[in-house]
């Protein structure tokens, strides 16, 4: 069987209200599928995606969406959306704005997690998925579905989070805010361009990568490969942060960047609902929730805490040296965690 994603854009032409004040005009949301679904419309899982990820679960989360995966196509119909604010087809910073007839730029409008989510709901119901088997997010995409599975309980049958919170710790937004100096320290910062502050997003990605990783991480990939004899002028550690960080400009946008930053800061799922408590004993369904041991973004004690609030959760942990990111490399003991927990979802 084909495995490839079918690709495809939801065009919703109505205004549509944001949490944080006004509105966007109309929204587009690009988003891939894979696999079928079946007579009762029930077996989709819906993947949420993180920071600077696209709609094709199959690129960034490789060996998940494969025969005897816990992304099985030949099993499952498998959604991912292109989160709104982003730049992979969906409305964000480059759309147009039409107002103007230009891009919107760095006045685009000011984004929630709850708007991401809602957005991620127009698409649902135009797809008529009622009854979803799982919800699945690590990282920010952790932070989306957790915000549905709270603003629809009904919906899903099971919960993933990986990896993730239910609130944006001041650890985590300060990492966000340095990376936004970087950004804002570019000159071209605000000009009219696709291309603006560039070695502002390059420095901002390379900051950031500190933090997925962490530093068993690094030390693991990245020793110098050379004499311990000679004084030395190459680094591989210097030419990793550099590389990365043009790798991401060729592909990214500073003002998709900032505007995912910044709605990443007003994650809270007590926003509005008495707390951090009663939002997460609204979940109807049963929850897996996974750290990673060395994860310094989002460390397995913020996730054990959170866990023991959801009322059928269930709470794992996997042993990994490279830190957040592990989540994207430890496929095969996540794929063991997944499978056996969809196994006991009746």
């Amino acid at each position: 069987m084909d495995h490839s994603g079918n690709v495809a854009t939801f065009e919703f032409r109505q205004p549509f209200q944001l949490e944080r004040g006004g509105y966007l005009p109309s929204l587009s949301i690009t988003y891939h599928t894979y696999g079928k679904l079946n007579e009762r419309r029930d077996n989709c899982i819906w993947v949420c995606h993180a920071l600077t990820a696209n709609s094709d679960v199959a690129d960034w989360w490789p060996h998940t969406v494969v025969k005897g995966g816990f992304l099985d196509p030949e099993k499952y119909f498998i959604v991912c959306a292109n989160i709104i604010g982003s730049c992979y087809g969906s409305t964000g910073p480059l759309s147009i704005d039409p107002s103007t007839g230009q891009p919107w730029y760095d006045s685009f409008p000011k984004l929630s997690i709850r708007d991401i989510a809602r957005a991620h709901i127009l698409l649902a119901d135009h797809l008529r998925l009622s009854s979803i088997f799982s919800i699945i997010g690590s990282s920010v995409g952790g932070f989306q579905a957790i915000e549905w599975a709270i603003i629809e309980p009904h919906r899903f049958r099971s919960l993933v989070l990986i990896a993730t919170s239910v609130y944006a710790s001041p650890w985590s937004i300060a990492i966000n805010e340095t990376q936004r100096m970087a950004i804002e320290a570019d000159k071209t910062y605000g000009e009219k361009r696709a291309d603006a502050a560039k070695e502002g997003l390059a420095t901002a990605r390379a900051i950031g990568l500190l933090t997925y990783r962490g530093e068993k991480g690094y030390n693991i990939t990245q020793q110098d490969l050379v004499s311990t004899e000679d004084v030395p002028n190459y680094h591989r550690a210097c030419s990793y942060q550099r590389y990365q960080g043009e790798k991401l400009i060729r592909r990214f946008d500073a003002y998709s960047y900032m505007t995912i930053l910044d709605t990443f800061d007003t994650h809270n799922v007590g926003r509005g609902r008495n707390g951090i408590a009663d939002a997460l004993s609204t979940i109807k369904c049963p929850t897996l929730c996974v750290a990673i041991t060395t994860d310094i973004i989002f460390p397995p004690d913020e996730i054990k805490d959170f866990c023991q609030l959801i009322p059928d959760a269930l709470f794992r942990e996997i042993s990994s040296q490279f830190g957040h990111d592990g989540f994207l490399v430890e496929h095969e003991l996540l794929n063991s965690m997944i499978k056996e927990f969809f196994s006991s979802i009746s």
